[in-house]
Order: structure tokens, then sequence, then C-alpha cells
């Protein structure tokens, strides 16, 4: 059986799509549809049931996937080992949220893009959840880090660590508020300070009033900025209240540039993924990254 054949199938099974794997594999739809019909000839019966989104595999298609997927991987690993010794031939695409990519992710790899004869070049680029995911599918990155666990059989996740949120505030409007007023009164107690915000539908806030305060926020949306970065500086400035990522805010908090307004048993948490095509972990320097960034974590959360 031709391994070009068994390549392009076990890219579509992961894919679900004869477009996204012929984008994938630097193929045309129409290559792509002829050797999978070469394929199921070869086998004798139909891998892919053709849907009016894409493709599902068939029950003989997912075993034959499960037989040569482990294989094929192996394959890639021993082709792609022998290439480690010149790291000019390695470029890691990663790409993810820009506050908590530039913050955490970018430092904790540049180790790797030294001059120790394992190096690769690095190039990041920023975006939603959606638009990383869309573009690690796509062929675009080598890994991404989201918000959201991706679904599917081409893309697989780990959890990389989770952040705490919390409600600050300048040292001003802390006064104004009344920390004994906030513990007494809630929400109720905030409902006349402006709020900093990375869009109008206040994600940050309304997600910590419904985890804190199992309510909606009623407070006027003032500043929106989409980077947390500014937000933090505006609230620093006086602008009004936010919810930022402890990470980002603590040396802010440390020299008191920024108070915490209020302290729940159980902060709110979100989770960072880190995600990869399936597959692509046989290649070794998206396995070295993968793995460092996983042990840089382990001190973030």
């Amino acid at each position: 059986m031709d391994l070009a054949l068994l390549r392009t199938f076990v890219t579509v099974h992961r894919a679900g799509s004869f477009t996204r794997a012929a984008a994938l594999l630097g193929l045309s739809q129409p290559a792509v549809t002829s050797q999978i019909r070469t394929l199921e000839r070869q086998v004798g019966r139909p891998l892919f049931l053709r849907q009016a989104r894409g493709v599902t595999p068939t029950t003989i298609g997912d075993e034959l996937a499960h037989k040569a997927a482990p294989h094929l991987d192996a394959l890639v690993e021993i082709a792609e080992s022998g290439l480690e010794e010149d790291s000019s031939l390695r470029t890691l695409h990663l790409a993810g949220p820009p506050e908590f990519t530039a913050e955490r992710a970018l430092p904790a790899l540049t180790e790797l893009t030294g001059e120790d004869g394992h190096g690769f070049a690095l190039r990041a680029s920023f975006g939603t959840a959606d638009e990383v995911l869309e573009g690690l599918a796509a062929g675009h990155h080598d890994l991404a880090i989201s918000t959201v666990r991706p679904r599917g059989a081409l893309l697989s996740a780990t959890a990389l660590c989770d952040e705490e949120h919390v409600l600050v505030s300048a040292p001003g409007w802390a006064e104004r508020i009344g920390m004994a007023t906030l513990r007494l009164r809630g929400p109720a107690a905030l409902e006349r300070v402006p709020v900093v915000e990375v869009h109008e539908s206040l994600p940050f806030v309304a997600r910590y009033w419904a985890s804190v305060f199992d309510s909606r926020p009623v407070c006027p949306g003032t500043v929106v900025v989409p980077d947390l970065r500014a937000v933090l500086a505006c609230a620093t400035a006086g602008a009004g209240l936010a919810v930022l990522p402890r990470y980002l805010c603590a040396g802010a908090l440390e020299r008191g540039d920024v108070l915490a307004l209020y302290e729940p048993t159980v902060p709110p948490l979100r989770t960072y993924f880190l995600a990869v095509r399936t597959g692509t972990l046989a290649m070794p320097h998206i396995a070295r990254a993968h793995e460092w960034l996983e042990r840089a974590a382990a001190d973030w959360c």
C-alpha cells in the first residue's frame, strides 16, 4: 500500500474535510479526492461518507486510521530528527492571546532560540481563541495557546495552566467605594463605578460577576481597550474598576498602584490550553517547544 496514499488518508481523517486536508498537504482538492478513491479501490470498501460539510469516516476508515496513524507519525519523527542538526531549517510558529503570549509564553521560549545547535527561529502572532485555533487547523501555526479546548480529531490540546481573575481599582476608587461597604452590599456598591474592559460586552467583568456575585454587572463601561495591559494602565490611572488576571497585575498590586477590591473564597479561574495538530508532535522542534511550555507552566499556576 502506497505510503503517500496513507498519509493523505490520515490527514483527511484528522481534518474531517478534503478541502482542509488539501491545504495542509499542499495539494489540490481533486488530487486528494483522487488519492482517497485510489485507496478505497485498494481496500475494497468506502473509507469516508461524503456529507454537505466535510466527511465522516466509516467503521473501516476508523480502523485503518487507528492502525496506520501511529506508524506514519513515527516515520515523520524519524525523518524530521535527521534535520535537527541544522537549526536554520526550523521555524516555530506560535499563536495565542496577546497578553498571555507576550508575558508568559514568549519569555519561556527564548532559551530555545539560542545558538546551541538545537535552537530554532520563532515567529509569533496574536489573535482570539477562535482565530488561533482556525489558523492552527489551517496549518498557519505549529502551536496555539487558547482559552477554548478544540474539538475534533484534527487538533489535540493539553491543559496548560489556570489564571486567577482579580477585581481591582486604583486606591482612590477603593477609598470612595469603601471595602466594608463592598463586603456588606456586594455588587450593589459598585453600580456607579465606571469599568475598564476589553470589549463592550464586558467579558471579564461579566464572568467575574456571574462567578462571585451570581448576578449580572450593571456598571457602565467607560473605557474599552482591546488589550489587558492597556486595561491595567487605565485602571491604575483611575479610570475605574477592572477584572484582570493576577499574573498581569501582580506587580501593580505589590506596589500599591491598584488594590484588590474583593477577595472571594473561590476566585474565578480561566484555563489555558496548548493545542497542536494531531501528529505534529512527531516533529522534534514542535515537541521540544511543547514540552518546554508545559514545564514553564508549572510555575505559572
